[in-house]
């Protein structure tokens, strides 16, 4: 009687941990699902909320500001809006062109001489400019396509935005961007994951 009940006891703990903790494979593929499921108009609307409550941060004392610029094809989040903001207050703007061979990044700022390239990825990346050292960024703008709870963040598994976020200073202020709400937690988080000390949603600051 009572082994029965143990094992009944653990296999409701099996079921309890993996509906809530889901895989970064599973979450990926949840939340490209999730985000095809979205008009273009609540793509708009939505971005235009998470612009307005990233108002309410305390981050504009800071100068220099990584942004991503959004790749239409995924129905990422529209960071003009973002951009407006940003030059609304006379910051220095940060974007960054990728290098797949490698995995990494180089930042450039963003001027009104600033061309840009599509990639062959839809990435709509700087042609050349003045590049700007990782140390210099005050506040990164994240992508990601899920996040949890503890500000642990998945992305599209490249590992670019991981690698870039573990050379900016300690200091350097990490916001994500999302149309949803957190996950409870995330599986599979290494130890040399970096976490987010933001995330905007349309709704809601969630501080990590």
């Amino acid at each position: 009687m009572i082994a029965n009940l143990a094992i009944k006891l653990y296999i409701k703990q099996i079921r309890f941990f993996y509906f809530y903790f889901m895989d970064k494979k599973e979450l990926r593929a949840k939340y490209k699902a999730a985000r095809q499921q979205l008009s273009d108009d609540e793509i708009d609307s939505k971005s235009l909320a998470i612009a307005n409550q990233l108002l309410e941060l305390y981050v504009w004392k800071h100068t220099y500001f990584h942004l991503y610029l959004t790749i239409g094809k995924h129905k990422e989040i529209e960071t003009e809006y973002i951009l407006q903001i940003l030059a609304g207050k006379d910051k220095e703007v940060v974007v960054a062109k990728s290098h797949f061979e490698n995995c990494t990044m180089s930042h450039f700022l963003l001027t009104d001489n600033t061309k840009f390239i599509v990639s062959e990825y839809g990435i709509p990346e700087p042609f050349d400019g003045l590049e700007v050292p990782v140390q210099k960024i005050d506040v990164v703008f994240v992508p990601l396509l899920a996040y949890d709870k503890h500000g642990h963040r998945v992305g599209y598994g490249k590992g670019f935005y991981d690698k870039f976020l573990s050379e900016c200073r300690t200091d350097t202020v990490k916001i994500g961007l999302s149309f949803f709400e957190p996950e409870d937690q995330i599986e599979g988080i290494f130890e040399g994951d970096v976490t987010l000390d933001y995330c905007i949603t349309p709704e809601r600051i969630y501080a990590f």
